[in-house]
């Protein structure tokens, strides 16, 4: 690394100010960023200075989704060898989901990374790192059979409409992973929707009789006894669906690594299930379904968004107390969506974007009311 070190501080007078490559200044300072510790210090001004910065909440947030991502290639191949009824070892069924899962991924990160590039260029700031998170998520939330070239306009439109025209990372009102899939559901709802995006499928291969690729949100809309996966199968994620959102088992584990460091807030995760639980239990009680409550926990992306998404710091409520109410609501929306809409059973995208539009508002009654209770306090002494 120290080798490395030389070359890049031996190249960087040339991408700085008067250089001859000046002009992609903010490509090299992205790079060497990524390589290593940016040396810069801060000069003045009152700063908390803390050793967690963007790099790191974003690597520990990509570290939290690699065992969904594992499990998701596994899943890919195992539905698939399901499908045909084949034999395929555990090896080729992995090798199979890497195959799927990789165009995905490159296509993704081509394109959002040379919008975010591009931007960053024409307007002279430093890339943000934001990307690659939102990057690693995109293609865990979409069919594995989505063709290529809708996603790469998903992800242009979510860079550009749902996070650049705000002015970049952290500026952003709405989830740019959720507008993704938002656009293609909304755009290209046959790719979206139905019981074929979920299993991938070569040309020449010939799904068995009896075999329809349907997830548990699908089957679930008749009542309880269309449901044909068992609890275990849905906790661990042995089910058509989405390639991240299969196994809650690999959600809950990246829920762990993201509170144990601190970098999503449990309280909307809690908050979250229990505003779920809470409807689905009403639900249930009052006759409108026979699914039990703690089903919706299990069944489609409720989980995954909980975990990833709906505590995404920058479109989430900022106060304590805000938190538990946009966690609950998001829960409890999900659910109603769920319940009573059958043409758009999941209801987590919806009900998380919702609530991202309504978060600054959700934080500003906090404020108000604390400081109207403060207020009333002072009168009183």
């Amino acid at each position: 690394m120290n080798g490395l070190r030389k070359y890049v501080d031996k190249i960087k007078p040339t991408f700085e100010k008067g250089g001859k490559l000046s002009a992609l200044g903010s490509t090299f300072e992205a790079f060497e960023s990524f390589l290593f510790v940016p040396k810069r210090t801060t000069l003045r001004g009152s700063h908390v200075r803390d050793s967690v910065d963007l790099k790191r909440v974003i690597i520990i947030a990509m570290f939290a989704l690699i065992p969904s991502i594992l499990f998701g290639m596994y899943n890919i191949g195992y539905q698939h060898n399901l499908a045909i009824g084949g034999n395929m070892g555990f090896w080729p069924i992995v090798w199979y989901g890497f195959l799927k899962i990789l165009p995905l991924y490159l296509v993704t990160y081509i394109v959002g990374l040379a919008i975010e590039f591009g931007s960053a260029q024409i307007q002279g700031h430093e890339v943000n790192e934001g990307f690659l998170f939102t990057g690693l998520i995109i293609p865990l939330i979409v069919p594995v059979t989505v063709p290529l070239w809708m996603l790469a306009i998903a992800v242009a439109f979510a860079v550009i409409i749902g996070k650049e025209v705000f002015g970049g990372t952290g500026m952003n009102i709405w989830n740019p992973a959720l507008i993704a899939r938002a656009f293609l559901f909304f755009s290209y709802p046959n790719q979206m929707s139905g019981d074929d995006v979920w299993v991938s499928l070569r040309k020449a291969d010939v799904a068995i009789d009896g075999f329809s690729g349907a997830t548990p949100l699908s089957q679930i809309s008749g009542g309880l006894e269309n449901v044909h996966y068992s609890v275990a199968d849905m906790f661990f994620g042995f089910i058509p669906g989405s390639v991240g959102e299969t196994s809650k088992l690999c959600i809950l584990i990246g829920a762990c690594i993201l509170i144990y460091t601190g970098v999503a807030s449990w309280k909307i995760m809690f908050s979250s299930c229990a505003g779920g639980l809470a409807i689905g239990a009403l639900a249930c009680a009052l006759g409108v379904t026979d699914v039990p409550a703690y089903y919706h926990l299990l069944m489609g992306g409720f989980l995954f968004g909980s975990v990833f998404m709906a505590t995404d710091p920058v479109t989430a409520a900022q106060t304590e107390c805000g938190k538990w109410i946009y966690g609950f609501l998001i829960g409890a929306i999900a659910v109603v969506i769920r319940l009573f809409n059958p043409g758009y059973p999941e209801g987590m995208m919806l009900a998380i974007l919702l609530m991202n539009t309504f978060a600054p508002l959700i934080d500003h009654c906090v404020v108000n009311k604390n400081i109207k209770k403060r207020l009333a306090r002072a009168k009183t002494v």
